[in-house]
């Protein structure tokens, strides 16, 4: 568990994964906590692809899904996490979501520092990448105050233009 301020965010293995797969009810049950109506916009499509690579993988675990609740009502607020363990040459991307009653208040910001600090526990880590839509916004601002710097433009055939952000392990 990465626990920061407001925050305990939670690593899923793959029980949490299906419960949360099952609905909100039984993801409430299984982790004890009070899960928001809207918590994900990623959708069970991105949990049940967590879900697939730590099946097909034991040493995975750890590097997918993270749910962040927040301590002071026990609530699920949203997901974030890696997208797979470390490659060869020791990158792994980041991503995040906050619900919507929840934003604005630096929770973003927070889990991601807390993602950070616990991917650079592993010495393998030399790089976090990030992808955000193309324009500025809040994950961008988000990654600003987090030290990535914007390395990159790229021309998504189905998102359209996206940034690459990257934070190197000094």
């Amino acid at each position: 568990m990465i626990e920061t301020e407001n925050l305990k965010i939670i690593p899923c293995d793959k029980e949490i994964l299906k419960s949360a797969i099952q609905g909100n009810n039984i993801l409430a049950k299984k982790i004890n906590v009070t899960v928001l109506e809207n918590w994900t916009e990623f959708g069970v499509g991105a949990l049940q692809y967590s879900l697939d690579r730590l099946t097909e993988n034991e040493e995975e675990n750890g590097w997918w899904t993270y749910f962040p609740i927040h301590r002071q009502n026990n609530k699920l607020i949203g997901s974030g996490g890696y997208k797979g363990k470390p490659t060869a040459e020791g990158t792994v991307e980041l991503g995040y979501e906050i619900a919507p009653t929840f934003r604005n208040r630096g929770l973003a910001t927070e889990m991601t520092k807390g993602l950070i600090e616990n991917a650079l526990k592993d010495k393998r880590v030399r790089t976090i990448i990030a992808h955000t839509l193309g324009q500025d916004n809040p994950s961008t601002k988000v990654l600003q105050k987090c030290g990535f710097e914007k390395v990159q433009e790229i021309n998504d055939p189905d998102d359209g233009l996206i940034w690459k952000w990257e934070l190197i392990r000094k």
